[in-house]
């Protein structure tokens, strides 16, 4: 049996292609997705069927969505531990070990965060698909930290609407090489993919294809100073993929540990120039980036309270924090 979502379409997103907006409203399901849905006759604005993807939005309208009952999920429940943040009736808060795929995808099929939930035996939203089950969000394979589930369809669009919305406050604790210039900043630097390699993004250049850009925007604090390092907290204000690890590679503080955006590379560098054996032992060691989802706030589904969740930093970056701090 289909079930249908209803919700309005906030002024800010007018102008947009309906096909985007509903792969922002719902960030789990794949922009060639949202388009099948909408060339299936399944959403509905003010009434009427709409069948064409690029039809732009006024704001304030509608929309009506059809989603067709979902295949039942053929992925295996595995008991990975996992540590829980918070738990209620309508979600779930958990921290994401660094290593660990959100969700399958080409050629993934086990040791993923749903399996993991599965293995749980609770409730989980299927809006976003059977290899989706309870995903709201994503954080990189390499990354840590909170990420909130969905038990119910109900959490599920609410908290998708306030991700799409900017509405939750992620911060995120990073070291990174080098040593800023500023103690405060926030960049806007619109992302593309990179031109060379369709496994990451880059900071668009001004030759770059409207179409194919997204804005960005990343708000910096630096929490302390080291001898070629640095720990910054980060807030993302807009959600886009690998955000954090370009804008920071953008401004020569490359995140330590990243392969892709030359920070494990330049961390290992300069540990060699600092003669720090003990540092680069511990960097050689570091599996993914020292990029953690510390914080995030957002509202309750059903209640309306807000909700702060944290968590505690992974036990490779207090060590390598020590190290930077000089206590060990």
């Amino acid at each position: 049996m289909a079930r249908t979502l209803v919700f309005e379409v906030p002024q800010e997103f007018a102008g947009m292609r309906l096909d985007n907006f509903l792969a922002r409203h719902f960030p789990d399901l794949s922009r060639s997705r949202c388009q099948q849905v909408i060339r299936n006759g399944w959403v509905k604005i003010g009434g009427m069927t709409v069948t064409k993807p690029g039809f732009i939005l006024r704001g304030k309208e509608r929309i009506e969505v059809e989603l067709p009952e979902p295949e039942p999920t053929t992925l295996q429940p595995e008991p990975i531990p996992l540590s829980v943040l918070y738990e209620d009736d309508d979600l779930l808060v958990v921290d994401k070990p660094r290593g660990m795929v959100v969700h399958p995808g080409a050629g993934v099929r086990r040791g993923t965060l749903v399996n993991a939930l599965l293995a749980m035996e609770i409730p989980l939203s299927d809006i976003a698909g059977p290899d989706r089950l309870g995903i709201v969000h994503r954080l990189d394979k390499g990354t840590s930290g909170v990420m909130v589930v969905a038990k119910t369809n109900f959490a599920h669009l609410k908290l998708a609407q306030q991700f799409a919305e900017h509405k939750v406050d992620k911060r995120y604790l990073a070291v990174v090489v080098g040593e800023p210039e500023f103690e405060h900043k926030v960049i806007a630097a619109p992302l593309m993919k990179h031109p060379d390699d369709p496994e990451k993004f880059a900071v668009a250049n001004r030759s770059a294809v409207a179409s194919h850009i997204v804005d960005a925007v990343t708000e910096i604090w630096v929490r302390e100073r080291f001898r070629g390092f640095a720990l910054l907290e980060v807030r993302p204000i807009t959600g886009r993929t690998h955000q954090i690890r370009v804008h920071l590679q953008h401004l020569g503080l490359p995140v330590v540990g990243d392969e892709t955006y030359n920070g494990r590379a330049k961390a290992l560098k300069m540990a060699r120039g600092l003669k720090r054996d003990d540092l680069l032992n511990e960097l050689q060691s570091l599996n993914g980036q020292a990029l953690h989802a510390w914080k995030l706030t957002f509202v309750h589904p059903r209640t309306n309270e807000p909700i702060s969740v944290e968590a505690p930093l992974p036990d490779d970056m207090r060590k390598l924090l020590a190290l930077l701090r000089g206590s060990e």
